[in-house]
C-alpha cells in the first residue's frame, strides 16, 4: 500500500496527495544469523535499510554464540529460525504446502531428492531442507514477500531453491567462498546459479570461481558486489604514532579455525619474540582455543600472545588503532571484512596471497606472504615491527584510500539495491 503525503502551504492551503514510495520488502535468508565473524551481511542488510528497504530477517537455525556486540543482539531479536525444533509445526507446514498445490509439493521433492541422489548430503538432511524450504515458503506468503537474497550457496540456497518450487517465490544469493568453492559438485553450484535470479561475487576471484562451475549461458548474472566496511571503521580514524610498548603491537582478527591458520601465526610469534619485543592480540574465538592456549604455553609466550575472545566493534576499533598493522595468515578465505576495517583505519595488513585478498592488498598497502609459509610470516611480521612509522602511514593512507573507493558500504550497497529492486 502506498502512503501519501501532504503538506501545508505559505497560503494554508495543503498541497495535492502525493503518493510516497512505499518500502522495498524482501527477505534475507542465511545459515547462523546473527553470527559474530558474519557482521558484513548485517552491516548490508543495514545498509538496504537505510535506503528504504524492508528487510525480513531469516535464518536455518539460530546462532550458539554469545553476542558481544549489541547490534548483533538487536538483529537477534528480529530474526526468525526456520529449524526452531518444532518438529510438528514443521510437519504440519509441509502437509499445508501439499494440500494446497500437490503439483509445487512434489516439484519440490524432485529438488530435494536429487539434492540427495546428486549431492553430498545425506537422506535426513536433505529431508530437513525441506521441511525448512516449507516453512520458509509459508512464512515469504504470509508477509506477502516475493523475493528471498541468500547468503551462502551451502544450505540456504538448497532451502531457497526448494522453496522457490513450493509457490510464486524467487530467490538470488551472495557467494562468498572458500566452501562454496571447495565441494562446488556436491553442493550443485551449477544448478543454483541457473535457477537463480542473479548471483553476487564479493571478488572479481570469486566470480570466476561461480564462473567455472556454471553454464556460460548463466555468466551475464553473475555480478560483483563488493563488501563493504562498518562505518564506524570507515570514519573514525586516528594515524598511527609512535607510543611506546603499543607501537609494536600487532593484531589478528579471526574465527579460531584450522582455516585461518592461527597455529602457524603462534608459531611465527614464537621466533619473533627471540629477537624483538612485540605484542600479539588475537581477537577472536572457535574449536581450536584450547589447542591455541597448549601451543601458547608450550612456546612460553604468555606474555607475547593474547587470546581476547571475541569483541565488539568499538573495541576491536580501539585494538586496531592501538596497533601497527593487522595480520591474518588464512588457508583459505574469501575477502575478509576485517581487512577492508584495517586499511579503513589506515593499518597496514599482512594476508596470504589467496583468493581475493589480492586485489585489495599489495606491497603499497601491506605485505602478500605465500598461504603456508612460516618463514615468509616472520620476515613480514618483523617488517611491520621495524617499518619507520611515517612509511606505515603512507601505506595505511593508500589502504584507507583504496578502501573509500571500492568498499564504502552505502555505496557498493546500491548496486545490490537495483538487482533486487525489480524482484520485490
Amino acid at each position: 500500500m502506498t502512503r501519501v503525503a501532504r503538506e501545508e502551504r505559505r497560503d494554508g492551503r495543503l498541497t495535492p496527495e502525493v503518493p510516497e514510495q512505499a518500502p522495498t520488502r524482501i527477505a534475507y535468508l542465511t545459515n547462523v544469523y546473527p553470527k559474530i565473524s558474519h557482521s558484513f551481511i548485517r552491516n548490508e542488510i543495514l545498509a538496504l535499510e537505510r535506503m528504504d528497504f524492508e528487510v525480513t530477517r531469516l535464518t536455518i537455525r539460530r546462532s550458539p554464540d554469545a553476542f558481544a556486540d549489541p547490534a548483533d543482539e538487536e538483529e537477534n531479536t528480529h530474526t526468525t529460525a526456520l529449524l526452531d525444533g518444532n518438529l510438528v509445526a514443521m510437519l504440519w507446514s509441509a502437509i499445508g504446502r501439499l494440500v494446497k498445490s500437490p503439483r509445487a509439493f512434489f516439484k519440490a521433492m524432485g529438488v530435494a531428492a536429487a539434492t540427495f541422489r546428486r549431492g553430498s548430503q545425506g537422506l535426513v538432511r536433505c529431508t530437513a531442507y525441506f521441511l525448512e524450504a516449507c516453512r520458509l515458503a509459508d512464512r515469504m506468503e504470509r508477509d506477502g514477500l516475493r523475493h528471498v537474497h541468500v547468503h551462502f550457496g551451502t544450505n540456504p540456497a538448497t532451502v531457497a531453491r526448494i522453496a522457490s518450487r513450493l509457490g510464486a517465490i524467487t530467490y538470488s544469493l551472495t557467494m562468498h567462498g572458500p566452501d562454496e568453492f571447495d565441494a562446488p559438485e556436491g553442493l550443485q553450484l551449477g544448478t543454483k546459479v541457473a535457477d537463480a535470479r542473479f548471483v553476487i561475487a564479493i571478488s572479481a576471484f570469486g566470480r570466476s570461481q561461480i564462473m567455472r562451475w556454471s553454464d556460460p549461458a548463466d555468466w551475464s548474472k553473475i555480478a560483483v558486489v563488493r563488501c563493504g566496511s562498518d562505518p564506524l571503521f570507515m570514519h573514525h580514524v586516528t594515524p598511527i604514532v609512535d607510543t611506546g610498548l603499543t607501537d609494536n603491537t600487532l593484531v589478528c582478527v579471526a574465527r579460531l579455525s584450522p582455516q585461518k591458520g592461527i597455529m602457524l601465526l603462534i608459531e611465527a610469534a614464537a621466533i619473533v619474540a627471540q629477537t624483538h619485543e612485540f605484542h600479539l592480540n588475537i581477537i577472536g574465538d572457535g574449536p581450536m582455543r584450547a589447542e591455541l592456549e597448549a601451543q601458547i604455553e608450550a612456546h612460553g609466550l604468555e606474555d607475547v600472545v593474547t587470546l581476547s575472545g571475541w569483541l565488539d566493534r568499538r573495541s576491536i576499533w580501539r585494538e586496531l588503532l592501538a596497533s601497527r598493522a593487522l595480520v591474518l595468515p588464512s588457508f583459505a578465505e574469501g575477502l575478509p571484512v576485517v581487512i577492508m576495517e584495517a586499511l579503513a583505519m589506515g593499518r597496514p595488513v599482512i594476508a596470504t596471497a589467496i583468493s581475493g585478498i589480492p586485489e585489495l592488498v599489495d606491497r603499497e598497502t601491506g605485505w602478500v606472504i605465500p598461504a603456508g609459509s612460516v618463514t615468509a610470516l616472520v620476515n613480514a611480521m618483523i617488517a611491520a615491527l621495524v617499518t619507520p612509522t611515517e612509511q606505515l602511514r603512507a601505506m595505511g593512507e593508500t589502504g584507507r584510500q583504496r578502501v573509500r573507493a571500492g568498499h564504502d558500504i552505502d555505496e557498493n550497497v546500491p548496486d545490490l539495491a537495483d538487482l533486487l529492486r525489480p524482484l520485490a
